[in-house]
């Protein structure tokens, strides 16, 4: 009976132990580290902001961009692998095309009219949308270089 109870101890204390220790990426991050991240160049879009900075379907039947300069939008939702697995290389093309194209996100779940307008059927999905000219749609996920390509051969061409 003591072993048994020295047993669960011995569990008990280990379980405890376990649930105290750092399990998160975040805490190993010195302060330096935290104050030096460049702020975030994707833009958090929403309806009245896409009215306003891509285009206003509501009085516009045809395609007619109010950007200034090309645009990439993600169409995610916080649920999605592939989203997920793809977030920070938009976030690291929006800072390497800083200044050159603007990049922006829309959360499906929360935008249904938005995945409506697009045809949203899977996700992610990537409009390309030049300053003059049709948005191009590219579904899935895929890698850095793809997207590279894609903006340096149909958006700054």
């Amino acid at each position: 009976m003591k072993k048994y109870l020295a047993l669960v101890a011995l569990v008990i204390l280990g379980v405890t132990s376990f649930a105290f220790t750092k399990s998160s990426a975040i805490d190993d991050v010195d302060s330096t580290e935290l104050t030096d991240a460049k702020p975030n160049k994707v833009k958090q879009m929403d309806k009245d902001m896409f009215l306003s900075e891509v285009f206003d379907y509501k009085n516009s039947k045809e395609w007619d961009f109010k950007g200034d300069k090309p645009a990439v939008i993600d169409l995610y939702a916080d649920w999605c692998a592939p989203c997920r697995m793809i977030a920070p290389i938009i976030k690291n093309l929006a800072e390497e095309y800083d200044g050159k194209v603007t990049f922006y996100k829309i959360n499906v779940d929360k935008e249904k009219e938005l995945a409506a307008l697009f045809n949203v059927t899977s996700i992610p999905l990537l409009v390309f949308i030049p300053k003059d000219g049709q948005p191009q749609l590219l579904p899935g996920a895929a890698d850095k270089a793809t997207y590279k390509k894609a903006i340096d051969e149909f958006l700054l061409k």
